[in-house]
């Protein structure tokens, strides 16, 4: 893998469109892992790869005192925003998920509602996760399943532009066995648990415009195709959501997840 090459994709990628209208659909299953993880108010938690502040603002509400890292630059600039405004006194980090700044054991809680799941070296990406939670603590994750209408559109996208060969695909994370194996002497206990995320539409066209406006990679593709083949990737979209909703109307569908919970060894 070309690491460099990767990061700094993700660094500008994951900084273009308005994030808040993706981020607002994804909240239900920041509060699903904060809950999973039991926060509490007094505890210390890092939000890792947050986005613009989902399950920081989630366990801020719970009275706890949060940090909340991104690797890229303007997503820390769009969740700092959203979470002053929202009144949360949240600290906020521009930091790669792979090598976090911060001192080992610092924190009572370190999650992730469909970030570090991205990260090109999961095990690299869980080693840090639980050397900056205490002994005996939780670490938690929130990632996509191999189905559903996400994983459709990651199929439909990654037929436009294949990652490389060599880069674990993010879903994999979903799989018991491939969670215990990246969490292998590093947790002392591991649950998974199936959820669904509800995702509604007015239309296709709808949601496809939304995606393009909301979520940063669709923001990026739009910006960095070429015209003529975004424009066939684009009505492969509206087609792929015609089949949710069955038509031209409105979609309203569940996107399945997997909510991870693991404590650190003692």
């Amino acid at each position: 893998m070309d690491l460099d090459t990767i990061k700094e994709q993700a660094r500008s990628g994951w900084g273009m469109g308005e994030y808040s209208g993706l981020s607002e659909i994804l909240r239900p299953a920041a509060h699903a892992l904060c809950d999973a993880c039991a926060v509490s108010a007094g505890q210390e938690v890092l939000d890792v790869a947050a986005g613009d502040g989902n399950f920081a603002v989630a366990c801020a509400d719970e009275g706890a005192s949060v940090v909340a890292s991104d690797i890229a630059p303007r997503m820390v600039e769009q969740g700092r925003a959203r979470t002053e405004t929202e009144g949360h006194e949240i600290e906020w980090v521009e930091a790669d998920a792979e090598d976090l700044p911060f001192e080992n054991a610092r924190f009572d809680c370190v999650g992730s509602v469909f970030g570090a799941m991205i990260a090109p070296r999961p095990r690299v990406v869980a080693e840090e996760m639980f050397r900056v939670v205490r002994p005996g603590n939780t670490v938690g994750m929130a990632v996509w399943m191999p189905e559903g209408p996400t994983y459709e559109m990651f199929l439909l996208t990654r037929s436009y532009s294949a990652p490389p060969a060599d880069l674990p695909r993010l879903e994999e994370w979903s799989k018991e066995e491939v969670v215990r194996e990246r969490f292998d002497g590093l947790a002392n206990s591991i649950e998974l648990e199936r959820r669904t995320l509800p995702w509604t539409a007015s239309s296709p066209e709808a949601f496809v415009a939304d995606m393009e406006c909301h979520a940063p990679m669709q923001a990026s593709a739009k910006a960095n195709m070429p015209a003529d083949e975004y424009a066939r990737l684009r009505e492969e979209l509206v087609e792929l959501a015609r089949g949710w909703a069955g038509g031209d109307g409105p979609i309203a569908m569940e996107a399945p997840y997997v909510l991870i919970v693991a404590r650190r060894r003692g």
